[in-house]
């Protein structure tokens, strides 16, 4: 089961330092990650009684030789050339896990589109905002944070584009 608190204080992840030091109003949603569940993002909907479709999965990509950030549904996949043109590239591939968790500075299944190592172009895919609300990684496994899709936008000055698919 989820647990739901409001942080209110500096601490913890980068992700959540940087939402605290922005004034951004937020959620935080803990929970017990299980090493065994095949899928981050699903394990993260279920234990938290939440729509797939309203917590996203953050992904890093290669699009012409530059990490990029993709923010997409849990419930879909990731639409490579979809990206590529979001950002006016032409070829899109995932990034290697190694290299996007020490670009990032999380871990796989624990990287947060906020609070990243060194600041990359991010993309959310523009069905978050068809929510009040939506969930991303909050910087390690068992741990989202509920934000408005508007204030992930402007903090990650994110483009807004169809790159998800189902």
């Amino acid at each position: 089961m989820a647990k739901k608190q409001k942080q209110q204080q500096s601490g913890g992840t980068p992700a959540t330092v940087a939402l605290t030091t922005a004034g951004v109003p937020y959620e935080l949603h803990a929970y017990e990650h299980d090493p065994a569940h095949p899928s981050y993002g699903e394990e993260a909907a279920e234990a938290m009684g939440v729509s797939p479709d309203r917590v996203f999965k953050t992904l890093v990509a290669d699009v012409d030789g530059t990490l990029t950030v993709a923010v997409v549904p849990v419930a879909g996949q990731l639409d490579l050339k979809a990206l590529a043109s979001a950002v006016g590239g032409k070829r899109a591939t995932m990034a290697d896990p190694a290299l996007a968790e020490r670009t990032t500075g999380y871990v796989r299944g624990g990287i947060s589109p906020l609070g990243q190592r060194k600041k990359l172009r991010t993309v959310l895919d523009d069905s978050a905002t068809t929510h009040a609300t939506i969930c991303v990684s909050a910087g390690r496994r068992g741990l989202e944070v509920e934000l408005s899709p508007k204030d992930l936008t402007s903090l990650t000055q994110a483009v807004l584009a169809p790159i998800g698919r189902a």
